[in-house]
């Protein structure tokens, strides 16, 4: 299906990741929804619409606000979660397992030729959020609706950031464990490109892949990595990982279980399998030290 025909649904639109699916989309000149909350951030839905797409209301707590969204729509790709950005009555619950579900209902009913879901990749442990992407996955399969699953392994905006005490700026970083476990860190604007290039690939109807990055890192790798191109030492300091596994056993609610069950999962690495997703796919992908050097503004390089 070309372009011209198509018309995809961004579910989670107004956040980072959505955000960048609906600018692919666009620039590739395909038709694009983004669903947004009569409640959502007013810059947010001005920045989509200037990208040239058609924001609609609905919300995933309330089923029935779903079905006008969904009128056209061949394809959705859904990012959504309650983890990082929430409003009032949001919470994993009620938009990462209720809400997806409600969406998926929609789809159905609609006749949505395929179903794209960002999911996370497998953790040895579990905690909320894991467990409702989990049944999330599980209720797309068994939908009916051909569908695409793509499982990211650690976002480098993420980790590799201020916010979680990775300060490239200030040369100080927070890692969790011994840093010694490895990663295939990925740029949050390439698993944009592997949702925007799943959307009518045959060959990834009915698949799960996992998705990373061109290298495995460790932590202690990643600060050398910054540490060669700003020429400065990094103020390193660790956080162990009984001390996350206790913050895993006290967090009190499902939001802070998930940032400790994350913490863990960074704390004990992740050998991935994306060799199915490279055969599918084959792009070719940002690497730690490209992101290094863009976000401390050095010359850009090449891999």
């Amino acid at each position: 299906m070309n372009a011209a025909n198509k018309t995809v649904l961004v579910v989670g639109a107004t956040g980072h990741l959505g955000s960048a699916i609906c600018q692919l989309l666009a620039k590739e000149g395909t038709r694009v929804k983004g669903l947004v909350r009569a409640t959502s951030d007013t810059n947010k839905v001005s920045a989509l619409q200037k990208m040239g797409v058609e924001t609609v209301e609905g919300d995933l707590k309330n089923r029935g606000s779903l079905q006008s969204a969904l009128q056209g729509v061949t394809h959705v790709i859904s990012t959504a979660t309650a983890i990082v950005s929430r409003q009032e009555g949001d919470s994993l619950q009620s938009v990462d397992a209720e809400g997806q579900q409600h969406v998926i209902e929609a789809a159905v009913d609609a006749g949505v030729q395929q179903f794209v879901y960002i999911s996370v990749h497998p953790f040895p442990h579990d905690f909320p959020l894991q467990t409702a992407k989990r049944r999330t996955e599980k209720r797309l399969m068994e939908s009916g609706l051909p569908y695409t699953i793509l499982q990211p392994t650690v976002f480098m905006e993420v980790w590799l950031s201020p916010a979680l005490g990775f300060d490239y700026n200030e040369r100080k970083a927070t890692i969790y464990g011994d840093g010694k476990k490895s990663f295939r860190w990925i740029s949050l604007n390439d698993v944009a490109r592997y949702a925007v290039a799943s959307v009518d690939n045959e060959k990834a109807i009915n698949k799960t892949f996992e998705i990373g990055g061109p290298q495995a890192l460790t932590p202690l790798e990643v600060v050398r990595e910054f540490e060669d191109i700003t020429g400065k030492k990094f103020d390193v300091s660790f956080v162990p990982q009984e001390a996350l596994e206790g913050q895993l056993a006290a967090a009190p609610d499902d939001i802070s279980k998930s940032f400790a069950g994350l913490m863990l999962g960074y704390a004990k690495g992740y050998e991935m399998n994306d060799t199915p997703a490279q055969r599918v796919y084959g792009l070719q992908l940002q690497s730690v030290k490209a992101y290094a050097q863009g976000v401390t503004q050095s010359q850009p390089v090449t891999g």
